[in-house]
């Protein structure tokens, strides 16, 4: 169309912009390897950043007053309070999120509708398998997938699983790729996404078993919002983005490459314009929105995972995606176990 701009269809920049309509999200007070203080600190800048951001805090009542302490009386109308004071360690087993803690209740408030959505930087596993159990799981979503969007030279791209299932069938795969798909139009707005499978060269049969026995399948798979599979592709392809929009992996490689991106940019003295890897992502497959920061989150990542968290919520994502899903049948086993990181 005449005036169409050229990145049309592309990804929005790293980094979430303030969006009109009320969001309510519950912040994991607890979670993160530096909480309670630099959640505080997040969901401060958060609060203040966003007027039509709401937050329901979930912790211990002192460390909720201090955050509330600090806002004028306009911004504290818009905070309230969920006491709970346990916390789920990062070594601990993914039971203890059955158990009266952070990260459960904040679950807890957006099954009964008294959140939109949660954040929290806590235990991946606890809080996928908290969510999980908490919110359900979609039709023919065995284990749920964590996505994260990165820079990439020519747009963001979609980078999933990035911890959510470290050992992944070809089955659960291929509806990543789905689940990719549909988030990346869902949410992002990406037109007709292309979709590739990370692997160690772009030939058929490259890679080890999980790859070569997914590849195949992806060839033959339906992909929602007009998505095409195009094949392989190598971990230069995400830092280029030319050939992908969406690059499906397992949890293990996508944590460790979204990890050594991070670690480049620092090395670099910095991340690109449009910001740099993302310390949050987006659990799709249950049934809420929920949002996981990465353990080690500073304040400004904390700010942006919540960012990210109503930016969900205002699209409608979930449900976007949830409708989309739809149809789409990829894996028909009625195994039940969740995997978590």
């Amino acid at each position: 169309m005449p005036g169409t701009p050229a990145d049309a269809g592309r990804l929005s920049p790293a980094g979430v912009a303030t969006e009109p309509g009320t969001a309510r999200i519950a912040v994991d007070l607890l979670g993160g390897d530096d909480a309670p203080a630099v959640v505080v600190d997040g969901a401060l800048r958060a609060v203040r950043a966003d007027p039509h951001l709401h937050l329901l805090l979930v912790g211990p009542t002192e460390v909720a007053g201090a955050l509330i302490h600090a806002l004028d009386p306009a911004e504290r109308a818009r905070v309230t309070v969920r006491p709970a004071r346990t916390a789920v360690d990062m070594a601990d087993e993914l039971v203890t999120a059955r158990a009266d803690s952070t990260v459960r209740a904040a679950v807890a408030a957006v099954h009964s509708g008294q959140a939109d959505a949660l954040v929290s930087a806590g235990s991946t596993g606890a809080t996928v398998a908290a969510a999980a159990l908490g919110l359900g799981r979609w039709p023919e979503v065995r284990r749920p997938a964590l996505a994260a969007v990165l820079p990439a030279v020519s747009g963001p791209v979609v980078l999933l699983d990035v911890g959510g299932s470290l050992e992944p069938s070809p089955a659960t795969l291929a509806r990543h790729a789905v689940l990719g798909a549909a988030y990346a139009s869902a949410a992002h707005g990406v037109v007709a996404p292309r979709v590739g499978l990370l692997s160690v060269g772009t030939e058929p049969g490259k890679g080890d078993r999980a790859r070569r026995l997914t590849d195949p399948v992806l060839s033959t798979v339906t992909l929602p919002a007009g998505a095409r599979y195009v094949g392989l592709v190598e971990g230069y392809n995400v830092c280029v983005g030319t050939r992908a929009d969406v690059v499906v992996t397992d949890g293990f490689t996508g944590n460790v490459l979204l990890k050594a991106v991070e670690g480049a940019y620092a090395m670099a003295g910095g991340p690109p314009p449009g910001g740099g890897a993302p310390r949050a992502a987006a659990l799709l497959g249950v049934g809420g929105t929920v949002v996981v920061c990465h353990g080690a989150a500073r304040p400004d990542d904390i700010s942006s995972g919540i960012a990210l968290a109503a930016h969900l919520w205002r699209r409608d994502a979930t449900d976007r995606v949830a409708a989309l899903l739809a149809g789409h049948r990829t894996d028909r086993t009625t195994d039940t176990e969740v995997r978590t990181s």
